[in-house]
């Protein structure tokens, strides 16, 4: 009984081997797959499993193709047609010098109101006092609280502020108070150089003397300048890279008068006074530049061999 059992056993494998293969008509075996997944209860999640792409051509010229064809192509991709100009944004937070700069009267801070040239600077300051009343009006049309007697203390303070940063060469956070169009110039005047600055007394209140405002590219787009003029006490000793004193003095105080304007973009949001640059009238005589300092070697130049010229003379 065994015996039969595994005959059987033997011919049906014998069989389903067959099946599986095949047999062709010359007697050789036919290799089958069977592709049928043989529980076909998650046919449907199977055949998610696999995503058709569509490969692109990639031997396929754009020039060859007509313009309805490109039109096709790009609508299937989901694309818009290139534009035949090229257009980047760009943004301009401060401009690129001063516009109608403020010209200071000639003897300023020595000259006193009594005297005959003192009142004609008052009233030449009276007179050119028109133009900077408008265009505080259009400061306060975006800043509303503006107050030129409080902006100057906070001008002085930033004023302070950009003096500490130099001699500290904060060249990051002093970004945060002159414009792009100051900063380069401070960097390159702080360069290879210590400098010892000290604030020690205002002697004159700083005041206003100077406001205008201009539009660039489009109406909306204002940029406003205020001109402080600032009369104070300082000390200021600047050393070269070698410690040798090139200007100034750490104990002997001088008394500095300075223009400064600062600049604001009023049509952005988040604009803030800035300090833009210093105006030196052109009466002012030319100060005397600092001495350059070098590195001199110590040993001799090595001396040069005589010509042939000068070998024929001595003999």
């Amino acid at each position: 009984m065994s015996g039969l059992l595994l005959n059987g056993m033997r011919h049906s494998l014998r069989l389903s081997q067959v099946g599986a293969l095949g047999i062709l008509p010359g007697g050789a075996l036919e290799q089958r797959r069977f592709r049928k997944h043989w529980k076909p209860e998650f046919r449907w999640l199977r055949s998610k499993k696999v995503i058709k792409i569509k490969i692109p051509n990639l031997n396929e010229k754009p020039g060859d193709l007509t313009e309805d064809e490109m039109k096709s192509r790009l609508r299937e991709r989901g694309l818009l047609p290139p534009r035949p100009w090229m257009e980047r944004p760009f943004y301009i937070s401060c401009t690129g010098g001063i516009f109608e700069p403020y010209v200071p009267p000639e003897g300023d801070g020595k000259m006193s109101s009594i005297t005959k040239e003192g009142a004609k600077q008052k009233f030449e300051f009276i007179e050119k006092k028109s133009k900077s009343m408008m265009a505080l009006r259009k400061i306060r049309n975006f800043e509303e609280d503006f107050d030129p007697p409080v902006f100057c203390k906070e001008a002085e303070q930033i004023y302070i502020k950009i003096h500490e940063l130099m001699a500290q060469k904060e060249k990051y956070k002093i970004r945060e108070f002159v414009t792009e169009r100051a900063y380069p110039e401070i960097m390159h005047n702080v360069r290879d150089k210590t400098i010892h600055w000290k604030f020690l007394k205002s002697l004159d209140y700083p005041r206003l003397v100077h406001a205008r405002c201009t539009d660039m590219i489009s109406k909306d787009n204002i940029y406003a300048q205020v001109t402080v003029r600032f009369h104070t006490q300082q000390l200021l000793a600047i050393y070269d890279r070698f410690g040798r004193l090139l200007h100034g003095s750490e104990i002997l105080a001088k008394d500095v008068l300075e223009y400064v304007v600062f600049e604001r973009h009023m049509s952005h949001e988040y604009g803030t006074w800035r300090l833009h640059e210093k105006i030196i009238p052109d009466w002012m005589p030319p100060k005397e530049p600092g001495p350059v300092t070098y590195r001199v070697d110590d040993t001799p130049p090595p001396a040069l061999e005589p010509t042939q010229e000068e070998a024929t003379d001595e003999i």
